[in-house]
């Protein structure tokens, strides 16, 4: 475990994570964290919603599908912009 921690190649990795430099890689892992906060978001709010109607984990399955559809394109518009903000 020490081996991997101290590679280069994950030692950049962290520092461009920690100092906010969006690349190719930074990006994907921003947009997999966003969609699975989304996915927990929507599960949640479909299981507030929709709970005793149709049952809890039926809504919060819904939810938990229905809510990265929403979320994915906002979250791409967002690191683009994010991008443009910083290049210029």
């Amino acid at each position: 475990m020490k081996d991997v921690l101290t590679s280069p190649a994950i030692s950049d990795f962290l520092t461009n994570m920690a100092t906010g430099d969006l690349n190719l890689v930074t990006g994907l892992l921003w947009l997999v964290l966003a969609t699975a906060m989304s996915m927990i978001g929507g599960a949640i709010g479909g299981m507030i919603l929709a709970g005793k109607d149709i049952g809890y984990a039926f809504s919060a399955m819904l939810g938990a599908l229905f809510a990265p559809a929403g979320a994915i394109p906002a979250i791409l518009l967002g690191l683009a912009v994010l991008t443009l903000l910083q290049n210029y």
